[in-house]
């Protein structure tokens, strides 16, 4: 049974700007995690991103959500990938901080 895995990355960039960074930032998400995961969709609404991807042969669903002080992730994720969950937290939340904290001309 999926089990939701929630994290929440606080940021001073607005809504807009989070939103900007984010999507550019997740084109390198592809690149360099591209062995072991495939996102079969993405749908931007406006400041939401809706997810379906392939980890490790398993299907995971999941959303983004760009609050002016805050970005949400929350995935459904299968139980043999939950088990994996609390140790990647700490790498998702250090890679998605330094996508909302780089300096515009960084980005």
């Amino acid at each position: 049974m999926a089990q939701p895995f929630i994290v929440s990355i606080p940021h001073r960039l607005g809504k807009e700007e989070a939103t900007r960074r984010l999507k550019t930032g997740l084109g390198s998400v592809r690149s360099e995690y591209g062995k072991i995961l495939q996102i079969n969709e993405e749908i931007w609404s406006g400041d939401r991103l809706a997810f379906q991807l392939t980890a490790l042969k398993q299907q995971v669903g999941g959303t983004i959500e760009v609050a002016e002080d805050h970005v949400k992730l929350e995935v459904m994720l299968p139980w043999l990938l939950a088990g994996l969950a609390h140790g990647i937290q700490a790498t998702i939340r250090s890679r998605a901080t330094r996508m909302l904290e780089k300096k515009t001309t960084d980005v």
